[in-house]
């Protein structure tokens, strides 16, 4: 659990008023990464011994798992959110690399998948819908992607039916929501905040290598591909492209009433244009699997049972470990079908964009 050993260590330097950003800890040698605000909530970790604490955080991380594949049924398809169904989708998505390495390194990823999903699942106009999304974005940048999907939506709807929608609203919740923690954050830790909003964020580099088999972002797939330790001017256009395209393709599923197929979209473009999105960061696979495990099952067909199955084997199948990686930057050296395998995740996300498109130019021919 070494970044739970992070975490820990992130809590007891806020406590000891030492630099947060200057900390390196483990074996690893690992520093901080996430923004002041989460560094805050991980000081209740130093209250509690190693034991205690790997064990709190594998059963919280375990119900945390219940609690998205219920959110994430219920964002599906209501009628599917049965106990019995959560329990066994729960049991068998336990055993996928982005969950599975999750628990291993006692990671938060379900946690703000967590808090998106409550939000993105609440009734139209609930009043703390939004509180989530900003959170989640106060402790790790990424999910402020899903603010500008809602805002965006949102924006769209005012054009065509009146000047103001619960999207709009939903998307202000988030902002001021995330604007609070990071001003507490500020607050607490002003010159830590100062120095992570002024160059922190902007380094990259920090959170590890680019060419890492476990970065299965663009710029990850990118650096292999051009067996470079930096993309630079190529990861930056592409994920400005695909950025784009990502989002216009949430909102118009959005428009269309296709809310879960919208959220997903977004959820793969986030991890496809982020520097780094380590391999247990796409714990949205699990309602990626279940969406189309769900349209499988009321429409039918080889193509939606194959494709269904296709997402759980490519994440089931640990496959972006098979290629040489670890000491010695292996990944610079991979050869074309080492690189195929490496880049599974991003590979699947954007087909599944893809496949997003086609469904939206077949509904407007027909």
């Amino acid at each position: 659990m070494i970044d739970l050993m992070v975490y820990r260590a992130e809590g007891e330097t806020v406590r000891a008023g030492g630099d947060l950003y200057a900390l390196r800890t483990t074996e690893a040698h690992l520093p901080t990464t996430y923004p002041p605000f989460a560094a805050l909530l991980f000081t209740p970790l130093t209250l509690l011994d190693t034991a205690a604490m790997r064990a709190l955080a594998t059963l919280g991380n375990l119900a945390l798992l219940v609690a998205f594949v219920h959110l994430s049924l219920r964002l599906v398809d209501e009628r599917h959110a049965r106990v019995e169904s959560v329990l066994w989708a729960s049991a068998l998505a336990v055993w996928c690399e982005p969950v599975w390495t999750t628990l291993r390194y006692g990671q938060v990823n379900l946690l703000l998948a967590v808090l998106v999903l409550w939000d993105l699942t609440r009734r139209t106009g609930h009043r703390w819908a939004g509180v989530g999304i900003g959170v989640a974005a106060a402790v790790k940048l990424t999910p402020a992607l899903f603010a500008a999907l809602l805002l965006l939506t949102g924006t769209a709807e005012a054009v065509r039916r009146g000047p103001w929608r619960p999207a709009v609203r939903h998307a202000c919740v988030a902002a001021v929501s995330f604007a609070g923690a990071t001003l507490l954050g500020a607050a607490v830790l002003p010159y830590d905040s100062w120095r992570f909003w002024t160059r922190m964020v902007f380094e990259a580099g920090r959170v590890g290598l680019a060419e890492d088999t476990a970065n299965q972002s663009l710029r990850g797939v990118l650096a292999r591909l051009l067996h470079t330790g930096e993309p630079g001017t190529a990861w930056v256009l592409t994920a400005a492209v695909t950025g784009a395209w990502g989002l216009a393709v949430a909102v118009a599923a959005a428009l269309r009433g296709e809310r879960a197929r919208s959220v997903l979209c977004c959820a793969a473009t986030a991890l496809l244009v982020s520097p780094v999105s380590w391999s247990h960061h796409w714990v949205w696979c699990v309602p990626m699997a279940l969406l189309l495990w769900a349209e499988a099952e009321r429409w039918g067909g080889r193509p939606r049972w194959a494709a269904a199955g296709a997402v759980c084997l490519v994440f089931c199948s640990y496959a972006l470990w098979w290629v040489p990686h670890g000491v010695g930057r292996l990944e610079l050296d991979q050869n074309y079908g080492q690189m195929t395998l490496s880049a599974l995740y991003a590979v699947t996300a954007s087909t599944f964009l893809w496949v997003a498109v086609t469904r939206w130019r077949t509904s407007r021919t027909a």
